[in-house]
């Protein structure tokens, strides 16, 4: 598995290099054209999911101990954080941003009923992924309720819960660019809160964060060192992160509204990076500085995480029931809502049971990442090198980018 994972990183590596030289100054123009912000914030909630709040406080502990993990000791826990979520891999989001902005409507090779069965597979299963990991975190968020370890019923219900909001809000695409720009703010909202309840409102010095934003650099220093998969751990990231590549690319490349094709690049590794370092470097203080997170921060957190999951949700349900074709107007509102939430709540389980396992998922997305390969190698070689725009028929209309934000 951890040769096809890096075989699966350097060919995305080397592909995202290729469309810079090729087509890096070339205007990029989706379905749907969005203005930058309202793309970001589609990208960005999209395009994370709850473990961006729930996994850094359980995590950074065993990044630091070197005794049990010395892989680790090239640099900080901070550092190592980050490069899990941030920067570098957000370039698969661009390739597949990219490829379906660009080349896939000169190639169709998801048009394929074979191809598109397993993509859909792919975002379904990532769809339950989502939800159980909301499921498998909140007995250590919320450990006031049952015994702080086990997953009570109240927990399951919190996960339905989610599941039903975001089906509901995949019925209609306004609803997925307003809950998008929501989360966003809700995410802003809850790094300032942490962030003033340590610096403002407690003890802490506020050197101690700038100390800790400059920890990041240790990323960038050792950037290289997390382009392969370090240990299993690392593996089990890279594969998430594939399962994800698809879906998202597939979803956001709609919304993209003109941007050359590096700054969308720039865009999808900087500005989402942004945040993530901010918010990383407020839960490593109240890590290494021992602050307590329970009763009303848990609770905020646990809040913007379900926020998040309902975010990823819907987006990825609205992407595989168009896929699949069975949209609100063909089968109905009331059996549009009933189907996904079954699906997804049935699917959920097996993964809590371990029937499942994300690591085939993003195993599969490589396949399909070198079988469309070798598909333009053999079938649209010219066609694609011929490219010189995005799709004439996707005009950016700036009525309709005002409606749409």
């Amino acid at each position: 598995m951890t040769v096809w994972l890096s075989a699966g990183i350097i060919f995305t590596l080397l592909s995202v290099a290729y469309i810079l030289f090729k087509w890096g100054n070339m205007k990029v123009v989706g379905v749907t054209p969005v203005r930058t912000f309202t793309f970001i914030a589609i990208l960005f909630t999209s395009g994370l999911d709850v473990g961006l709040i729930m996994f850094p406080l359980t995590e950074f502990a065993g990044y630091a101990d070197i005794s049990a993990s010395p892989e680790y000791a090239f640099t900080n826990p901070l550092a190592i954080e980050f490069g899990f979520w941030g920067f570098l891999i957000w370039g698969f989001y661009f390739l597949t941003c990219f490829y379906f902005c660009v080349i896939e409507p000169k190639v169709k090779f998801f048009e394929n009923p074979v191809v598109k069965l397993v993509n859909n597979v792919v975002i379904i299963g990532t769809c339950a992924f989502t939800a159980f990991l909301l499921l498998s975190n909140l007995p250590w968020y919320l450990p006031s309720v049952g015994d702080g370890e086990s997953i009570v019923p109240a927990f399951y219900l919190i996960v339905f819960a989610a599941i039903a909001f975001a089906v509901y809000s995949s019925t209609s695409i306004k609803y997925v660019r307003i809950l998008s720009l929501t989360t966003t703010w809700v995410f802003i909202a809850l790094i300032v809160g942490m962030w003033a309840g340590a610096f403002i409102f407690g003890e802490s010095k506020m050197m101690a964060y700038f100390t800790n934003l400059g920890l990041i650099g240790g990323y960038f220093a050792n950037i290289d060192n997390f382009v392969l998969p370090i240990n299993e751990y690392h593996a089990f990231y890279l594969f998430w992160w594939f399962s994800w590549s698809i879906m998202i690319g597939q979803f956001t490349s709609r919304f993209v509204g003109g941007l050359r094709t590096y700054q969308v690049l720039l865009a999808m590794m900087v500005i989402p990076s942004i945040p993530i370092a901010a918010w990383f470097s407020v839960l490593y203080h109240y890590h290494s500085a021992g602050i307590p997170t329970e009763g009303i921060t848990n609770l905020a957190m646990v809040f913007v995480g379900v926020v998040f999951v309902i975010n990823s949700l819907d987006s990825l349900i609205r992407l595989y029931t168009d896929n699949l074709n069975i949209s609100v107007e063909r089968i109905g509102k009331t059996n549009y809502i009933a189907l996904n939430i079954v699906a997804l709540s049935l699917l959920t389980l097996l993964f809590k049971l371990d029937f499942l396992q994300i690591q085939w998922v993003g195993a599969l997305v490589i396949a399909i990442f070198f079988s469309c390969f070798a598909f333009i190698l053999s079938q649209k070689f010219k066609s694609v090198t011929a490219i010189k725009t995005s799709p004439k028929e996707n005009k950016i209309d700036f009525t309709k980018i005002e409606n749409l934000n």
